[in-house]
């Protein structure tokens, strides 16, 4: 390496050195002011629950105040691309999820971002199992029963979705494929909007995270038939998994993570990541994330990047076998 330097000019070697002082320079310094987090859904869905939990942890650690923005729309994407597009000081974030992140650019190929090149991954936070759950109304208890009725009135069924490009939308379409069903998707803004209807009979089923389902299957207001992931949660140890209810191969776990935009200084990302595995290792907070039906990551930004990109290949994959046609 000094061998390569002394090559340089020296008027190149010092220019390159000024460079890094103003970069060098504000790490130290940062926070000074409140950092944003924008959430791109809804407010009361999963993403929008977990970061106000971390958030408000994370401002206590960094001592400025974390300012939760919802920017929702588009399944996640207009979140992720106004975060893509902010400077790359560390005073802009996003908690994305893998929907937005991962399954987006499977099914949307006019995507305004790129989700390895326009980021800087900081720490994935947390993740868990989507619960298929379906309005009282709906005459089925299991899978089983769920299948028997959507094959004998294709068409009939509809699911709500928190976007096309979503989690949801992409687990309701692996689901009719690999069970060979017809239903009919109805997407919304948000998690939040979807549920609220799901909850009133105006969509007939939901595949939405655990956290969010459960309150509403505990009074009466849902019914649980089978949960996403290929073995049973240990959050809801009682429902079987879609994979051995029926429909073997079903696989979806939903994960988010925090993301700055690409260049933002290393000594910046690696101080975000510092703080927000300190807010994971929490009693308080893992025990709030467990309630919720998630496990805590906390993972370096190499991991993150390695989860993004093995991520970004198997729901290309899925998605290919599903036969789904990116838009």
């Amino acid at each position: 390496m000094k061998a390569a330097i002394s090559r340089l000019p020296p008027t190149t070697v010092v220019l390159g050195l000024l460079c890094l002082v103003p970069a060098v320079a504000a790490a130290q310094s940062y926070p000074a002011r409140p950092v944003r987090l924008i959430v791109p859904f809804a407010p009361g869905g999963a993403n929008d629950l977990v970061s106000r939990l971390v958030g408000q942890k994370l401002a206590a650690g960094l001592g400025q105040p974390v300012v939760i923005e919802n920017r929702a729309g588009a399944g996640g994407t207009i979140g992720l691309d106004a975060c893509a597009k902010s400077p790359p000081d560390g005073y802009t974030l996003v908690m994305a999820p893998a929907s937005a992140l991962t399954v987006a650019p499977a099914l949307n190929s006019k995507l305004a971002y790129d989700p390895v090149r326009d980021f800087a991954p900081v720490a994935g936070v947390a993740g868990g199992p989507n619960v298929l759950a379906v309005h009282p109304t709906v005459p089925a208890a299991t899978l089983k029963e769920f299948l028997a009725l959507a094959r004998a009135q294709p068409g009939r069924l509809t699911y709500a979705t928190s976007g096309p490009s979503s989690m949801s939308g992409l687990s309701g379409e692996l689901l009719k494929s690999l069970a060979k069903i017809d239903m009919v998707g109805v997407a919304y803004k948000g998690t939040g909007p979807a549920v609220i209807e799901l909850i009133g009979g105006q969509v007939d089923l939901m595949i939405v995270d655990l956290a969010i389902a459960m309150p509403h299957v505990h009074a009466n207001r849902l019914r649980a038939i089978a949960v996403s992931g290929a073995k049973r949660s240990s959050f809801a140890p009682g429902i079987p998994a879609i994979a051995e209810a029926g429909v073997p191969g079903y696989d979806l776990v939903n994960w988010r993570g925090v993301l700055a935009p690409a260049g933002t200084p290393r000594e910046i990302v690696l101080k975000l990541n510092t703080e927000i595995v300190k807010v994971l290792g929490l009693p308080d907070v893992r025990d709030a994330l467990g309630r919720e039906g998630y496990e805590p990551i906390g993972d370096s930004p190499e991991q993150f990047a390695v989860l993004i990109r093995s991520e970004l290949a198997r729901f290309a994959r899925l998605v290919k076998a599903a036969g789904l046609a990116p838009q």
